[in-house]
């Protein structure tokens, strides 16, 4: 019964985050009138809070001794917050609203992966893949539904925040469409049980046992320097875009090619990482972003840039997917949720936030296509240092060791 309701969990979560991710600054410079300054600064506040959110959440959830009860109260909070947009009205009001909401969901999915990872016992690397794919079929899913379901209640007149205003006059139904979606992910959240490993208790300056274990420091540098080289571009890819003619019809279009590749990648993830290693899965999405990116700053066919996006699946599935089984493979039982809060914290707080900086620098001073040519070969570069810079992860402390994944991939205990 577990392994069911994780992935429900999984698809409810990430279909209800594909209604609010594309849309969101769309609704804030049409429907909330915000000005391109004040969008960035909303948008701005996910990774802000990302510094403390997510090993915050994590270390919360590690002392509690209950991770899935944790994860039930941080996806409420998201649900109950992501409602409230829909009554927020005013620059200040956003900014204090996202941030709120920040601070639930930046420490939901590190812990979904350290709850899930724990639930799926001795199997949990090469089955995590399987049980998060629906994630990525729930997001797919509402690629398709949510555009349909804008049209129906525009034909069918009803009632709008500001009527013959903005593009997209119903686009604030997303929030409660949203939340009921995120509202159900927390039920399924309380009902999970508890794995026999995920109730055990971390000793309270048990994290900075991390902060001396050199194979997971070089992967929160390695993430930092991933995000760096790869989110900047991947959000601020509708303005390239628009740079080059083509509109949200184009990007809707991608969005489709990018999940339908994913899918099967996430869910025999555990195939590649039986013959990678999680190090080897990062060092190709890292190459496959990389390659992504650099198609989309020199080559201006539109066939091509549509070809390379499904590169996306491979750099969700290597880099997503190897990380937090790297994390797993690294840290002991007990501090799970706090390293993969730890990777998330530099990942999504750092180097999201350096990198959307650096990537809106270069579109004004340099052009539109700069970042895409700087962030591709960045991460080319660090796709190649990865066998130097990254070792094949050891566990921390033997006597927490519950599972070892040797340079080969193979997974002992």
């Amino acid at each position: 019964m577990t392994r069911p309701a994780l992935s429900l969990y999984w698809f409810l979560y990430l279909a209800a985050l594909r209604i609010l991710f594309p849309f969101f600054s769309l609704y804030l410079s049409d429907n909330a009138g915000l000005s391109g300054t004040e969008v960035g600064v909303v948008v701005t506040m996910s990774p802000l809070v990302a510094l403390v959110a997510p090993t915050a959440w994590g270390r919360i959830a590690d002392h509690s001794g209950s991770p899935t009860r944790v994860l039930a109260v941080a996806t409420l909070g998201v649900a109950v917050c992501t409602a409230s947009f829909a009554w927020l009205d005013g620059f200040w009001l956003l900014t204090a609203g996202a941030a709120v909401l920040a601070l639930f969901a930046t420490g939901v999915i590190p812990i979904a992966i350290s709850v899930t990872l724990a639930s799926l016992g001795e199997k949990a690397l090469p089955s995590f893949g399987r049980v998060r794919v629906w994630g990525t079929v729930g997001f797919l899913v509402l690629v398709v539904l949510f555009p349909l379901a804008l049209r129906a209640c525009d034909a069918r007149g009803a009632p709008s925040s500001r009527p013959g205003g903005p593009s997209e006059p119903y686009l604030w139904l997303m929030f409660p469409a949203a939340s009921a979606l995120i509202l159900l992910a927390a039920g399924i959240a309380w009902r999970i049980p508890e794995a026999g490993d995920v109730a055990r208790h971390a000793h309270r300056s048990g994290w900075l046992e991390l902060r001396r274990h050199g194979p997971f420091v070089r992967l929160l540098a390695l993430s930092f320097g991933t995000y760096l080289f790869l989110q900047g571009p991947m959000s601020l890819f509708p303005l390239y875009l628009r740079g080059h003619g083509r509109g949200l019809e184009t990007l809707s279009q991608m969005w489709i090619l990018m999940l339908l590749l994913e899918i099967p990648l996430v869910a025999f993830s555990g195939t590649a990482l039986r013959h990678l290693g999680p190090r080897g899965l990062v060092g190709a999405g890292l190459a496959a972003g990389g390659l992504r990116w650099l198609v989309c700053g020199l080559v201006h066919d539109i066939r091509a840039v549509y070809a390379v996006q499904l590169l996306h699946g491979v750099t969700v599935a290597g880099v997503g997917v190897g990380s937090a089984l790297y994390v797993e493979a690294s840290v002991p039982a007990r501090l799970r949720s706090t390293g993969q809060g730890l990777t998330a914290t530099a990942g999504l707080g750092i180097g999201s936030i350096v990198s959307n900086v650096v990537v809106g620098w270069l579109m004004d001073h340099v052009g539109v296509d700069a970042p895409f040519v700087v962030g591709g070969s960045g991460a080319l570069i660090l796709a190649i240092a990865i066998p130097a810079w990254l070792p094949p992860p050891t566990q921390l402390g033997a006597r927490d060791s519950t599972i070892h994944l040797g340079a080969t991939g193979t997974i002992s205990r």
